[in-house]
């Protein structure tokens, strides 16, 4: 009978009511949004970096040269000799060395060359053909297939650069011989090979075409083969120390007495989160201000109800209603008002959520899907609630100071 009352008195206000809930759903829906956002990031952030203590690549922004290596998201710093990170590699304090070669890739998916220690990194198993073997034979991570609709025994043809619209090798094709299944890791959006693969592309490309061609000894190929391989490039290459030892002595001395760059990505991820806390922190006080607003409105709105219910408020008391049963009434409106708002809130935050993982996926192949409700969305619930109990107990209490006789007097 009370909730019957209640949801009557709200819809009679129709005005009032809705932008109780309107304001109430922006505040949950900001809140919501960036909790579900910041958990997602922060959760395939971690997950990527886990097990690299250092990224080698050329002289940069140490966080671009994350970026590009590590989360695959930005442009890398340039390229470096394989031979340069090879005496890094050899270093006793290094466990593992993961060579990474880009520059090339296919409607927006980068093809990166490496080698089965990436594979092994990030735990990932081959679902559909096997792991490449030949020059210019392919792996395709899980999401790239599905997007592209690529299958093992399929070939294609790469663009220049990182952009798909740069200029297609139309004179070489690369060969899928394999689908990686989903590892909800950077590598589900990477189109692996073999690091010959990726050399072996630019070398054609930059091939003189003359049908005369110039003798060599035995000995003079050797020599130029042996020159070639000491100028190899590579992109970048993570780093896997024995010990801590070598994150605490090798960074500083690459950095200081070499021509390449050591980036720590741990402390480049935690630099990353910070900055984007300050804005995370903005909106959320923005988003709990709109809250409060929204509770003042339930307050006003109710304590303007109730001046123009008095005499019905009397008349019911005069009938036999306790004085506590009008009180409870009143608080329904109020909880009933934070239930539609954090209900609204949540759809909005989860619409949201789809387009922002929309634009993600267009623009860095990187997505945030997750839906589920988030612990700190429970205690969102319970503020949201709090907001519209106190915001309708407090013009409520009025119901114990109404003097009956009176008010049916006046009115």
């Amino acid at each position: 009978m009370l909730l019957k009352i209640s949801w009557k008195n709200i819809l009679d206000k129709k005005l009032n009511s809705f932008l109780c809930v309107l304001l109430m759903t922006l505040g949950i829906a900001i809140i919501s949004l960036l909790l579900l956002l910041g958990k997602q990031l922060q959760d395939k952030f971690t997950k990527n970096i886990s097990g690299i203590d250092m990224v080698v690549g050329a002289k940069g922004s140490p966080l671009q040269l994350i970026l590009s290596s590590v989360y695959q998201i930005d442009n890398p710093t340039g390229n470096v000799y394989l031979s340069d990170v090879q005496e890094i590699a050899q270093n006793p304090l290094v466990k593992e060395m993961i060579p990474l070669s880009m520059g090339d890739n296919y409607q927006g998916y980068r093809i990166v060359g490496t080698n089965k220690k990436y594979f092994e990194h990030f735990k990932v198993k081959v679902t559909s053909g096997a792991m490449f073997k030949n020059d210019l034979d392919v792996v395709l991570g899980a999401q790239v297939a599905l997007n592209t609709g690529l299958k093992a025994g399929d070939t294609f043809s790469s663009s220049h650069g990182l952009d798909a619209a740069g200029e297609v090798h139309g004179d070489t094709k690369y060969k899928v011989v394999g689908i990686l299944a989903f590892n909800n890791s950077v590598i589900d959006n990477l189109i692996l090979t073999s690091l010959n693969s990726v050399w072996n592309i630019h070398e054609h490309k930059e091939e003189a075409h003359t049908e005369e061609e110039e003798a060599h000894t035995e000995e003079e190929d050797a020599h130029a083969e042996e020159a070639d391989m000491s100028k190899r490039e590579i992109t970048s290459a993570l780093i896997k120390f024995r010990s801590p030892m070598g994150l605490m002595s090798m960074p500083r001395n690459i950095n200081q007495n070499s021509k390449l760059q050591a980036a720590l990505p741990s402390i480049e991820v935690n630099r990353l989160f910070e900055l984007l806390g300050i804005g995370i922190d903005g909106l959320q006080i923005l988003a709990a201000v709109i809250m409060l607003i929204s509770g003042i409105s339930v307050f006003v709105s109710l304590y303007n109800s109730l001046k123009e219910r008095k005499y019905e408020m009397a008349l019911m008391l005069s009938m036999g209603a306790s004085r506590t049963r009008l009180f409870l009434m009143l608080l329904l409106e109020g909880i009933l008002l934070a239930l539609f708002g954090f209900i609204a809130g949540v759809i909005v935050s989860r619409v949201g959520i789809i387009l922002i993982s929309n634009q993600l996926n267009k623009r860095f192949h990187f997505d945030v899907n997750q839906m589920s409700l988030q612990t700190g969305e429970i205690y969102l619930f319970i503020g949201a609630l709090a907001i519209g109990i106190l915001a309708a107990a407090l013009p409520s209490i009025n119901i114990y100071r109404l003097n009956i006789s009176r008010t049916l007097a006046e009115e």
